[in-house]
């Protein structure tokens, strides 16, 4: 990877030399939203102790969605559902934690990488990064693995950015050479509807957004995705009973509907609130999770077997996007995420080039935040927006570069959490650092969720006449 990043200048607010150093690294495994283990580090510094935690990545259940039906992956999975070409985290295996102990991770942390570092400036987050490569030696972090590369890099950003006296999201806008002022507070897309691998009824779409995109600031949107969140559970309530307005992984709701009706309840629960007009909807589709191998089809209702299955519900890729149009026609769907699965090039071409106008195309498990995969996205014409999610590439600096490659295409970029989370807020001033204009982190429901949420809303306090991205969240201001 050529060096893109900016060294930040080791300086507080008032110009004074700053120097710094990391004079301590040490991890240690804790536990995420979902029950399952996950690396944190701490990095102390002359100025300070530093943590961070890695987030998890979700798991794909099974290998029929690589072409040759195959699983290329060597790392024991975790979570829901994980890109094929992300890099590798380490998981222990054995019985202990049910095989996904992350203490090899930590060992590299604490033995490999953490002596390593030593002495080096937090401030300069690429050479940070790049030691930890070298030491691991692979393409992908297999050896020392990207939950350890990642702990570090976080917590290093932090210490970087404490270093310089300045907030954490300045010192990733000092990074990314971002020099636009004023910063730009993202939209909030609030998953609020939960089917796929995430619930446990028969809907195949995996999340439904709530997105404010017309309120006036962030604060507001937040308002308005509260109180649209508490009127989905009065409708859904009223259509199928109180056991239908459990949440789930991310703090929406699985009430057991399908597309159709699933974006009905979500209009009801915008009208009721009072908001429409304010709000449009989204889609995180996560398709390759229902995609037929071998044939250019996809199950709807992948999640039944046996007598019961409805195979009208097996769409061809050419009627699935054909109800895609029918439901942007229908609804104010403003960003589809992985409609089609992560080796269908052709059908995410197909479907950029007929809706990529009106509609976001948001590439999660085709681009896993990788830029090689990034690249290859832009020359097909694939996909017009990057899902950002730091893990899946495992290090600050190549997420830099995944989002100013995407913004150089004329992408847009949508900050994203995991469904295995921790209280770690870090995503929050990565978003508005990088100018991203968009942010999805859940329902505001979840302590790990509105963790997010609520960092985002001291970000907007402490800033000067902030800018809201609002309905141009997928083209706001970046690097003047």
């Amino acid at each position: 990877m050529q060096p893109i990043l900016r060294q930040a200048t080791s300086t507080v607010r008032a110009g004074r030399r700053h120097a710094s150093s990391i004079t301590a690294i040490h991890g240690r495994q804790i536990i995420d939203s979902r029950g399952n283990p996950t690396v944190e580090v701490d990095v102390t510094t002359t100025d300070g102790l530093f943590r961070a935690s890695a987030r998890p990545r979700r798991r794909r259940p099974a290998a029929r969605h690589t072409r040759d039906g195959t699983d290329p992956r060597p790392q024991v999975p975790s979570g829901a559902s994980t890109g094929a070409y992300e890099a590798v985290e380490l998981r222990d295996g054995g019985s202990l934690f049910m095989g996904k102990g992350c203490l090899t991770a930590v060992k590299n942390v604490n033995e490999v990488l953490g002596p390593a570092l030593l002495g080096m400036d937090p401030t300069d987050q690429q050479k940070i990064d790049e030691a930890m490569f070298a030491l691991d030696g692979t393409p992908n972090k297999a050896n020392v693995g990207a939950n350890a590369v990642l702990g570090i890099s976080l917590a290093a950003s932090k210490a970087g950015a404490g270093a310089k006296g300045v907030p954490l999201y300045q010192h990733y806008a000092d990074l990314a050479g971002n020099t636009v002022t004023p910063m730009t507070l993202p939209v909030p897309c609030f998953n609020v509807i939960n089917g796929g691998e995430h619930a446990g009824n028969k809907l195949a779409f995996q999340e439904f957004f709530v997105i404010p995109t017309g309120a006036s600031s962030f604060s507001e949107s937040m308002a308005i995705g509260c109180e649209v969140f508490h009127n989905l559970k009065s409708v859904i309530k009223k259509k199928f009973g109180g056991d239908a307005t459990l949440i789930g992984d991310e703090g929406g709701f699985a009430p057991p509907c399908d597309v159709e009706s699933g974006l009905a309840m979500l209009m009801e629960a915008i009208e009721n609130a009072g908001h429409l007009g304010k709000c449009t909807v989204g889609l995180d589709v996560a398709s390759s999770e229902f995609k037929v191998d071998g044939e250019n089809a996809y199950d709807l209702d992948f999640k039944t077997s046996g007598p019961d299955k409805d195979a009208s519900l097996k769409l061809s890729g050419d009627e699935l996007l054909a109800m895609y149009a029918k439901i942007s026609a229908d609804y104010p769907i403003v960003t589809i995420e992985d409609p089609f699965d992560q080796d269908d090039w052709d059908n995410w071409t197909k479907i950029t080039a007929a809706l990529g106008d009106k509609v976001q195309i948001v590439g999660d498990d085709l681009t896993v935040t990788n830029p090689a995969k990034i690249a290859e996205a832009i020359e097909k014409k694939s996909c017009n927006c990057l899902l950002l999610k730091v893990n899946q590439i495992g290090s600050i600096s190549e997420s830099i570069q995944a989002v100013i490659d995407s913004k150089r295409a004329g992408w847009g970029v949508m900050t994203s959490h995991r469904s295995g989370e921790t209280e770690d807020d870090y995503i929050a001033d990565l978003a508005v650092g990088l100018c991203t204009g968009e942010i999805k982190t859940g329902a505001p429901c979840r302590g790990e969720r509105t963790a997010k949420y609520n960092q985002l809303l001291r970000i907007e306090e402490s800033l000067d006449s902030p800018k809201y991205a609002g309905a141009g969240f997928r083209t706001p201001d970046w690097m003047a």
